[in-house]
Parts: C-alpha cells; structure tokens; sequence
C-alpha cells in the first residue's frame, strides 16, 4: 500500500512552518518529512506530530551553513569533527521525534581546482563518514540514507549517480546505510526508472517523487507516476513515499493528482 509523506519545506508554505503539521494533517497525509528540524525544539515538533496523528519519516543531517551554499559535510575533507557532531545531533532528534531514518548529504565538490583529483579525496572522506554514522545510528535503531541528487539543481554535489551510490552502499558494508531513492533526480541523471527500482529495491530505504522537469506535482510532466506505484507494489515496497515537489499554486488545490490516483482523500 502506497503511503504518502507531505515534504513541509515544500509544500504547504502558505502558512508559517510549525502551521504547517496541522495542514498537512487536514489534507489526509499520515506522515511528514523537511529538510531540517534543528531551528525548533523537539518537544515542539513532537507535539505537533502527536496532536495532528502523524508520523515523521525522514529529516536531513545539519548541512554546514546552508545559507552560504553549502550542502552537506559527508564528504568534505577537514570538516570530520564537525560531521560527527551533526550526527549526534540528528540522532538526539531523530529519537525525540521518533524518526526511523535520517539522511546525510553528501555535500559540493569544490568549485575551483581540478574536481577529478578532489573526487578521491572527498570518496576517503565519504565512506569513513558514513561508516561512523551508520555505526552510530545502530545504537539507536535507525537507518541513515544516502541520496544521489542530480547535478542541474545542485551543481558539484557529490553524489550524483545511482551506480555511484550503490558502490558506496557496498563498500561502507553496512546493514543500516540504504538508499533515499528520488525518482525526480534519477529521471533526470539516469532515467530507466522501473529497472532501476527494481535493480536496487534491496537496498532503498525511502523513496520521493515529483515532476520531471519542472518539480512540480507529480501528475504534471514526463514520468507517469501510476505505472511507478504499481511497480513499487509489486515489489513489495512498504515504506514511505516523500512529496518532495514545489507546486505550482496553493498547495491544498494542487492535490487532485492525490484524490485521482487514489492516495489521497482530498
């Protein structure tokens, strides 16, 4: 059965954030997941969760300084204390709120200098990381993620590719490391959707959906969500699927591709 989790850093932003729980409730999700938690106490957000029945799926590790541009410290050389602090971090949130998964950003590849030699430096760097996330977040019970993000909407981020993430998830060699599958980044770096599903349902932890190209709603655009639904059934996917989109007009109005497909009542 499929589930859907409402993204709140991208939809609903009619209203102001902690609103936006409650309007995500009002419209039939049952989970939620955004990019961050780290500006409001746990206990707030636990509180929200409790008072409109909904469960949190996913957030991401602390990122660096976001407004500067950065994108995640997983793979930044020199920045390793900084990384181990930001899984404390997320792992002191994700217990509060009773989060399964969290995901860590792989980060940017410098934008001066020669990227090829840096890439070696930043894959050392990456797989020692998330080695000591995954071990971390074991101890806890959770899961951590790793996405590949495709190169149009952030260039220089270092994970870009499937193949590259599923080598990853290999070498790091541990149970609790899976994938955040992004259909929308995949479509537009790799494309071939289902066989990629299928080819590496094992190892997917969470899956998100938009509008290829534009990221809007996902009925809008050039995959067809339905026969990927259908595939993710198939297969026996029994997690989350994160709406991960910017739509196109208010929000709320904007759902009929939920009604329609039959995932949502509104």
């Amino acid at each position: 059965m499929i589930r859907l989790a409402a993204n709140l850093s991208m939809l609903f932003n009619e209203h102001d954030f902690l609103d936006r729980f409650a309007a995500a409730g009002q419209a039939g999700f049952r989970g939620v997941e955004y990019l961050f938690p780290y500006a409001y106490a746990p206990e707030t957000l636990r509180g929200l969760l409790e008072a409109n029945a909904l469960e949190q799926v996913l957030f991401n590790l602390p990122p660096g300084d976001w407004e500067a541009g950065e994108r995640g410290l997983a793979s930044l050389p020199g920045r390793e204390g900084e990384f181990r602090d930001s899984v404390v971090e997320a792992l002191r949130y994700a217990q509060a709120l009773d989060c399964p998964r969290v995901h860590a950003m792989a980060g940017l590849l410098p934008a001066d200098g020669d990227r090829h030699e840096a890439r070696a430096t930043h894959h050392a760097t990456y797989i020692d990381n998330l080695r000591f996330a995954a071990r971390e977040a074991a101890k806890v019970g959770r899961e951590v993620l790793i996405e590949p993000i495709n190169t149009r909407d952030m260039p220089g981020f270092f994970l870009s590719r499937q193949a590259q993430a599923m080598a990853v998830l290999e070498e790091v060699a541990e149970p609790n490391l899976r994938l955040q599958f992004d259909l929308y980044h995949c479509q537009i770096m790799d494309g071939d959707l289902t066989r990629h599903l299928e080819r590496q349902f094992s190892a997917i932890g969470h899956v998100q959906i938009a509008g290829v190209p534009e990221r809007h709603e996902p009925d809008v655009g050039e995959v067809h969500y339905p026969a990927l639904f259908d595939c993710l059934e198939a297969l026996g996917y029994t997690g989350w699927i994160g709406c991960e989109y910017r739509p196109t007009g208010d929000t709320r109005q904007g759902l009929g591709w939920g009604r329609d497909f039959g995932l949502l009542p509104c």
